[in-house]
């Protein structure tokens, strides 16, 4: 039977869709780069190298073939990091359902695209490449989520943004389930900024959870001025940061202020500050136990080589794209301003907590 879902990207997020999707009855086929990848879903029905132990339904298969994957079908959700994401499109633009809109398109990829025009907003980015049939119709899915958890059943909650009504709810139907609430928006500049600036919040959050749990613990070489650091002091980052994400998200085209005060707002920040599944926050914590930016002179080296890292902290692109808005738009954001520094090797870790906190009147 041909496949009525696509999803291109078999990473753990795009696959855990996938999965959901399948086990409503409904048959989907997942794009992998990885032939590996694609042989353990179609063969063994797991994802070994993203999702290790979650099995997965035989209506769910794989293939390598962009093309195959995205021909006729009536819904596509792309996946892919935002890395690689223009590019991927770029590889099925040629394909006849595209071409003339018969696919709707959604996305789950966070982040910023770089552009000529400098760092842009997603899903304004693609209309630029997709045909006309396809502005102010893509929809943008986001929400405090976990690969693991949704692929295990646990409940969770996501929205569903575009500014066309039916597309939104269409995708709604297609995803929602027993575990799975999704939610429409129509807020989609301020959907898509919350899912890419929370990652950077996130980075910093792992600095300061790891500083204050090696500081309790006794950890030999932790500075003394951590000792500082509590439970309180995390809420307190945490808050600032979302004030952060909705300076930038209304400075960026945001229509409804309560977007950020929703489960795409806090709701998505503080599970991924929070939720020891993160990968952002894990990065941040790992500078700080494992010194991993210690290779890497500058940011533009550690995007680089980031594959070096084992998994990719989105928040680091993020981070790049974040400051050069701040400074396009004249904001005012120490978090990530700081935490770009950070990452730029030109501050350390708790230098900045100590200065932020300080400038809070701490």
């Amino acid at each position: 039977m041909t496949a009525q879902t696509a999803v291109i990207g078999a990473g753990a997020w795009g696959t855990a869709v996938a999965k959901v999707i399948a086990e409503k009855g409904k048959d989907v086929v997942v794009w992998s780069l990885e032939e590996d990848t694609r042989d353990d879903i179609n063969q063994r029905h797991q994802n070994i190298r993203y999702l290790p132990g979650i099995m997965l339904p035989k209506n769910l298969t794989a293939t390598s073939d962009i093309v195959e994957a995205v021909s006729g079908r009536e819904y596509l959700i792309l996946a892919v990091p935002s890395l690689y994401l223009l590019q991927t499109v770029k590889k099925i633009l040629s394909v006849p359902s595209i071409q003339e809109g018969e696919t709707a398109i959604a996305v789950l990829t966070k982040g910023f695209l770089a552009t000529e025009k400098g760092p842009r907003l997603i899903l304004e980015t693609l209309e630029d490449y997709l045909p006309g049939f396809y502005r102010q119709s893509l929809v943008y899915i986001a929400g405090p989520s976990h690969a693991e958890e949704v692929s295990d059943g646990k409940i969770t909650g996501l929205i569903a943004a575009s500014e066309n009504a039916r597309n939104a709810l269409r995708f709604r139907d297609l995803l929602k389930s027993k575990g799975l609430f999704v939610f429409p928006s129509f807020d989609v500049r301020g959907v898509q900024v919350a899912a890419a600036a929370k990652n950077v919040i996130a980075i910093a959050f792992g600095m300061l959870d790891a500083l204050k749990t090696m500081s309790e613990n006794g950890t030999p070489g932790i500075p003394s001025g951590a000792n500082v650091f509590g439970d309180g002091t995390e809420s307190l980052l945490l808050a600032a940061g979302l004030n952060e994400i909705q300076i930038l998200g209304m400075a960026m085209g945001a229509t409804h202020p309560e977007t950020f005060s929703s489960i795409s707002g806090i709701g998505d920040l503080d599970v991924t500050c929070r939720s020891i599944l993160g990968r952002n926050r894990r990065f941040g914590k790992e500078i700080i136990e494992k010194k991993i930016l210690e290779p890497f002179s500058n940011i533009e080296e550690l995007l680089a080589r980031i594959n070096e890292i084992g998994y990719l902290p989105e928040g680091v692109v993020a981070a790049k794209y974040v400051n050069m808005l701040v400074d396009k738009h004249r904001l005012k954001m120490p978090i990530a301003t700081g935490l770009y520094s950070i990452l730029n090797r030109e501050v350390e870790p708790l230098d900045f907590l100590e200065s932020f906190l300080d400038g809070l009147g701490y």
